[in-house]
């Protein structure tokens, strides 16, 4: 690079020379006009030269960003999202799905037996839809659990993580507990339908509508309000794998309907469908973790 730079430098006053000895006005405006393209060649040259002496500080991360723009990396929900939302956008029209679709899928409650068992709930709700006569009782056993006990510490709330197993206690309020997130539901969910079970996690909104227009519900985690929470309602609390944001009003639904301004579910803790405006749903889906898992045909 110094030699190059020495070389420009060279150039330069051979032209400068130049110029001076001719004294001609339409001579110096040519010697502008080179100067100007010979150093944006300059400084061209010597930006790819340093960045071929530096390929191996920049080109891995920017490999990794242009895979994750073809590709975008699905949401583990350790962490919920930045407020940023997707931006809404006229849904049915912009995928060409049908104006509203509606699926008849077991509805089941989850108390009196799991008064924090909505996840396992809407699971059971999925699974029966499919065929696989499952019980909210059985799932609950069979989920994995993360043992870690409730405390509290100096640094705060020390607890387990929901996306490593159930957290607390699922069959009574009285003790300490939370729920979980969606990877152990996609675990438990292969033991029943293998492959066959779609964790789109992190994905888009569009994509719950297309698979319920394809004739299949959709198991997703939202709140219990089911709109865009404020942020006084989450708390922090630290995890053997590391501090977790969650609020208490975490909740679990199977998305079964739509139409042009609703979007239609089962709630465990309702006795018949519930439906909720389309913007809001998808907005505490999204603030949430944009976690959604469904089955395959």
């Amino acid at each position: 690079m110094l030699l190059f730079i020495f070389i420009f430098a060279i150039l330069m006053t051979l032209m400068l020379t130049y110029f001076h000895h001719r004294n001609e006005k339409n001579s110096w405006r040519l010697f502008y006009k080179s100067y100007a393209m010979l150093f944006a060649l300059c400084a061209l040259t010597v930006s790819m030269m340093f960045l071929h002496h530096n390929r191996n500080a920049w080109l891995p991360t920017a490999s990794v960003w242009l895979k994750e723009q073809a590709n975008p990396v699905r949401a583990l929900a350790d962490e919920l999202p930045s407020a940023e939302l997707e931006p809404v956008f006229p849904l049915l029209e912009q995928f060409q799905l049908s104006d509203s679709k509606q699926l008849e899928a077991p509805l089941i409650q989850q108390y009196p037996e799991l008064p924090r068992g909505c996840e396992v709930t809407s699971l059971a709700m999925l699974l029966q839809y499919n065929g696989i006569e499952v019980s909210k009782l059985e799932l609950a056993k069979q989920i994995d659990k993360d043992a870690t006990t409730y405390r509290r510490t100096e640094s705060g709330i020390f607890f387990g993580n929901p996306s490593v197993g159930f957290v607390g206690d699922m069959y009574s309020l009285d003790k300490p507990g939370f729920g979980v997130y969606h990877e152990p539901v996609s675990k438990l969910a292969a033991r029943y339908l293998g492959d066959r079970v779609h964790d789109f996690s992190g994905g888009h909104f569009y994509e719950i509508l297309k698979h319920i227009h394809n004739e299949q519900p959709v198991w997703i985690i939202t709140n219990s309000s089911f709109k865009k929470l404020p942020e006084n309602d989450f708390q922090t609390w630290n995890t053997e794998q590391g501090s977790i944001k969650v609020t208490m009003k975490e909740h679990s639904v199977l998305v079964t309907g739509y139409d042009e301004k609703f979007i239609y579910f089962n709630d465990p803790l309702a006795k018949k469908q519930r439906k909720a405006p389309i913007n809001d749903f998808k907005e505490a889906w999204v603030q949430m973790g944009k976690q959604a898992i469904t089955v395959k045909p």
